[in-house]
């Protein structure tokens, strides 16, 4: 399960390799967690073709969450059910798919019998483009939260990332997409999404260790 990672927020990498710009009153974690915000993109509302970065909870709210803590549990979905476990078939079903711009992801290696966490990159240097969903909720008070979550699928036979997770666990990694992909999730139909969600190439990403640090918030 990808539970913590570095957001892209170069304004450049944004530029280049996303198409969108960055808000200057836009602020987040260096290192994003279940709860905490990070930038997200989707189509935006109203304007067909175009993209639109948003701030979202890293942790999908259904909109019959009780309070924001659900994201804890929401923030990673199975490709394989997503469009059928209650947290995320509203989301699947309205076809309200996201692009999560990561410069990593972390990853627990229990290979020296207890974990150690490991950074996941792009061996080429460009920004992760992790496939999402995307969803909208309201506080009690009427306040608008908009939340994400990461499509996982199966690890198993993946040179890279079989190696994460406890050992009891089954092996999961986060859909990675090529940049030539990112209009073909944002804009496919609701029925051929899962075909879209595949396991990326091996020798698209490079790990190595990344020891824990002390937690930063902006």
């Amino acid at each position: 399960m990808s539970s913590n990672f570095r957001p892209t927020g170069d304004t450049t990498r944004l530029r280049q390799h996303f198409g969108v710009n960055l808000p200057n009153d836009m602020h987040w974690p260096e290192e994003t967690w279940p709860v905490d915000l990070a930038p997200v993109i989707r189509r935006a509302e109203g304007a067909p073709g175009s993209r639109e970065l948003f701030l979202g909870q890293f942790g999908l709210l259904p909109f019959w969450a009780k309070d924001p803590t659900q994201a804890k549990r929401t923030f990673n979905a199975r490709a394989e059910t997503a469009d059928e476990k209650s947290a995320f078939r509203d989301a699947w079903r309205r076809g309200q798919r996201c692009l999560i711009p990561a410069d990593w992801v972390y990853e627990p290696c229990y290979e020296t019998g207890r974990p150690v966490r490991w950074r996941v990159a792009r061996a080429d240097g460009a920004p992760m483009t992790i496939a999402g969903l995307w969803s909208r909720w309201w506080t009690a008070h009427g306040a608008e939260v908009l939340s994400f979550a990461m499509l996982t699928v199966s690890a198993e036979g993946h040179q890279v990332m079989q190696r994460f997770q406890k050992p009891e666990d089954d092996r999961r990694m986060v859909v990675v997409l090529d940049d030539s992909q990112q209009d073909a999730w944002l804009d496919c139909p609701p029925d051929q999404m899962k075909a879209m969600l595949q396991p990326c190439p091996a020798d698209w990403l490079i790990a190595e260790e990344a020891p824990m640090v002390a937690r930063q918030r902006a």
